[in-house]
């Protein structure tokens, strides 16, 4: 005799033989748990029948046509709730669908040359975006807004990157030698890049009708740090990458469309953490601001300037990144009381 364990509930005891015919009829499964009724020993239905001599095998339900009637048409073409719209309250097919599929219907546009890269790159923000709104979002995240700040970084790079950023001198230092290039990459491409994803979120805070969370402002700046990426994936792809033999080509495109424009959007975030919270307490806000700026482009140049010496050293810039944020994220509640007093 023996028990049937399932779900962790136990049924029984049965005899073997009841077993066996159980599993001839579909209703147990061979791997299914049990146990013995005398000595308590567990194992699988398959062993404890093997021991009685029995190897039961399970009877077909008919034949293959028979079978699929059995099934019903209703579940393998349910037409009627496809018609319905159903579907539509299934967000994680949505979601899917848009992640899988949004390739193969740009295949589909007349689109070349340089919308091309924009098109790719869009597209791997997309896949980062759904991440980070499923990860970070608060109750005051929105998709309008989401939309709205994307777009208004790629306007701030587009307008900055076409000549304004040449106005600051410190771009020089990055041709010189290392340790020296970290001036270079600290307070021109870090001070520069930070600045120009601090832009939306300014903007934001300012136009808002409520006092925007710090977390809420982390998920707006990680949106803006992905919308970065796709300017400097698409950049860095027409340009440099172009010029590279074809396998470091292929690996440098991908990781412009997946790692970096991820430590874009770490960058964004702890941008966004000390400006949700300059403007929550506003005595602090000129500290908290510089800290904003100055943190990100540290952490930014830092990395830039290993990447063409050491570049271990700057994966544990990258690794301090997201430690940085997880951590700021965790002590907010610290950090209220803190500006409270």
């Amino acid at each position: 005799m023996i028990y049937i364990i399932r779900n962790e509930h136990q049924y029984g005891p049965y005899d073997e033989a009841v077993v066996a015919r159980y599993v001839e009829e579909g209703k147990l499964l061979k791997h299914d748990k049990a146990r013995d009724a005398i000595t308590g020993e567990e194992s699988t239905i398959d062993d404890f029948l093997n021991r009685r001599g029995l190897n039961p095998k399970v009877r077909d339900k008919g034949t293959v046509r028979e079978q699929l009637r059995a099934i019903g048409s209703e579940f393998i073409f349910p037409k009627e709730d496809m018609a319905n719209h159903r579907w539509r309250q299934d967000k994680r097919l949505l979601v899917l669908a848009v992640v899988g599929l949004s390739l193969s219907v740009l295949m589909m546009l007349p689109i070349g040359g340089y919308l091309v890269f924009y098109a790719v790159s869009f597209y791997f923000a997309v896949v980062w975006g759904l991440f980070f709104y499923y990860f970070f979002r608060t109750r005051q995240v929105n998709i309008k807004t989401t939309v709205s700040v994307f777009f208004l970084t790629q306007l701030a790079v587009f307008l900055i990157f076409s000549g304004l950023n040449q106005l600051n001198f410190f771009y020089v230092f990055t041709n010189a030698a290392f340790p020296f290039n970290a001036i270079g990459f600290i307070l021109g491409v870090g001070l520069t890049e930070e600045f120009v994803k601090m832009l939306p979120l300014l903007y934001l805070v300012r136009r808002a009708k409520e006092p925007l969370l710090p977390q809420t402002l982390v998920y707006y700046g990680l949106m803006s740090g992905i919308a970065f990426g796709v300017f400097e994936g698409v950049q860095y792809q027409t340009t440099i990458n172009a010029q590279a033999d074809y396998t470091t080509a292929f690996f440098l495109n991908i990781a412009r469309l997946t790692s970096l424009p991820f430590l874009h959007a770490l960058w964004g975030g702890i941008c966004g953490y000390f400006v949700g919270f300059a403007n929550l307490y506003p005595r602090y806000r000129k500290s908290l601001y510089v800290l904003a700026l100055a943190i990100p482009a540290v952490l930014h140049g830092l990395y830039d300037s290993f990447a063409s010496a050491i570049y271990l050293f700057s994966l544990v810039i990258a690794f301090i990144s997201v430690l940085a944020l997880m951590t700021y994220l965790s002590k907010s509640n610290h950090f209220r009381e803190r500006l409270r007093k």
